[in-house]
């Protein structure tokens, strides 16, 4: 987005364009992606509740939102987001919208997720309550509180724990009220590709976030360690969706995903042979385009088993 770089002149953009900025629509196929195979799988043992798939994808993106915004502005608070950072200007940071409007917009939209799972948890009773809790959580923690984790090089695991494990296997027992071990192995792929979308930003910003003391796990992991460390997330992914299909549970469909191996090769090269931020940017764009279609074509290859 064009405009996200010329947030320092915030007379050039509208009201709507800088929230856009503050939401960051590029990381929602993040919260979007796993609902769908989650939803699919659920499909091959029986028929779904449409209103509670919209609920459950609603509340993802709402918890996404949340979650950048959250991060936004506690990132401006702790510092962290300076002129020298590679990446789109934050809002808060930037000026261009007040820390109270931000934190604001933060609590209305962890409001809204928990509208969207009020019907999930008359359905799917309690347990739901849980999952929406330690995501809400979870999303605040991350940047936010007196220990943000994001800042101590646990990102990557929270983000597969609950972009992958647990938004997948969460919107399977939605619809079905039980859980099979499809689910949690389906999950692993999802949350593989949702981490490499914050590794390819933390690889970005590794300078940075360095000289501001956040400790990521490219700080901690250095350069060269953390781009091995996305090429075996990304390559572990395809295995990882393709193992109930190889012990025969379900029929070749879902090895559709393999139509998304250029876009994972072109990023795992960009990702190792440059280190300035228009490129990066670009390529945290693919991340979420690669996970996008992925899901997308392993939604495609349940649904047709």
């Amino acid at each position: 987005m064009n405009a996200e770089r010329t947030q320092k002149n915030p007379g050039t953009l509208s009201s709507l364009q800088i929230w856009l900025i503050a939401a960051r629509p590029r990381t929602l196929p993040a919260a979007v992606a796993p609902v769908l195979v989650g939803t699919a799988l659920a499909w091959t043992a029986g028929p779904l509740d449409w209103v509670a798939f919209v609920a459950a994808s609603l509340g993802a993106v709402f918890i996404q939102v949340g979650t950048n915004l959250s991060n936004d502005y506690s990132d401006a608070r702790r510092g962290a987001d300076t002129e020298e950072r590679l990446g789109p200007v934050r809002v808060t940071a930037g000026g261009l919208v007040p820390p109270k409007q931000v934190l604001f917009a933060t609590y209305a939209s962890f409001a809204m997720a928990v509208l969207c799972g009020v019907y999930l948890i008359i359905i799917a009773g309690p347990v739901l309550l849980l999952i929406g809790a330690a995501s809400i959580l979870a999303g605040v923690l991350y940047t936010g509180g007196p220990r943000p984790y994001g800042y101590e090089g646990f990102g990557e695991i929270f983000v597969f724990a609950f972009f992958g494990i647990v938004a997948v296997t969460g919107s399977y027992y939605i619809q079905r009220q039980s859980l099979e071990w499809e689910a949690f192995v389906l999950a692993v792929p999802v949350g593989l590709l949702a981490s490499a979308i914050l590794v390819v930003n933390n690889v970005r910003d590794l300078d940075t976030d360095r000289r501001a003391g956040k400790k990521t796990l490219a700080v901690r992991l250095g350069r060269a360690n953390t781009r091995t460390l996305l090429t075996a997330m990304i390559v572990l992914a395809y295995p990882a969706a393709l193992a109930p299909s190889l012990i025969g549970f379900f029929n070749g469909w879902p090895a559709l995903v393999l139509l998304t191996a250029p876009l994972a090769f072109s990023l795992i090269k960009t990702v190792r042979s440059h280190t300035d931020g228009p490129t990066l940017n670009r390529a945290l764009a693919l991340a979420g385009l690669l996970e996008l279609a992925f899901c997308v074509l392993l939604t495609i290859g349940l649904l047709l088993n």
